[in-house]
């Protein structure tokens, strides 16, 4: 297992885990699928704040980070966002991911990182709990997919 910096070989099998999450969840409220330009615009943007992980030369997820609000009073809190393959959670692959992403934010001066998940996400809010992120607010249905509303479940951790 390697977790390392995203680079351009990693768009075609992160778009390949991702917008099947996106066409079919609601783990995610977006309905807009992943480009490879754009995810190419997000990895070249954010830079060491965007990690992969491989396990035998396949790409098994990613976690990244970036900006939380604007104003200069939030520049050292970011929300995070962290995807696996199907194949690759329960494992521990999420778990290294966020460590070292929690590495690269310290080391860039951050002091809180903030993660936003769906209400119906119970696997994603455990995950969490379980890397010392503690839920700080859950505000009931501020998104909407396929038809229904969704509870958004905010989850901070002080580095």
């Amino acid at each position: 297992m390697i977790v390392r910096q995203a680079e351009q070989r990693d768009i075609g099998p992160i778009l390949a885990f991702w917008n099947p999450l996106i066409r079919e969840t609601s783990v995610t409220f977006t309905t807009v699928e992943k480009t490879a330009d754009s995810l190419a615009g997000d990895m070249a943007a954010r830079g060491l704040a965007f990690q992969v992980i491989e396990e035998q030369g396949v790409v098994l997820g990613f976690a990244s980070y970036g900006g939380f609000r604007s104003g200069p009073g939030y520049a050292r809190t970011a929300e995070h966002t962290v995807i696996l393959a199907q194949a690759a959670r329960g494992r521990g692959l999420g778990r290294a991911l966020m460590t070292r992403l929690e590495d690269v934010a310290r080391a860039a001066d951050l002091h809180v990182l903030v993660a936003g998940v769906s209400g119906e996400n119970a696997a994603a809010i455990a995950f969490h709990r379980a890397i010392g992120y503690s839920e700080v607010a859950r505000m009931p249905e501020v998104g909407r997919k396929f038809g229904r509303w969704l509870d958004l479940v905010l989850l901070q951790k002080t580095l």
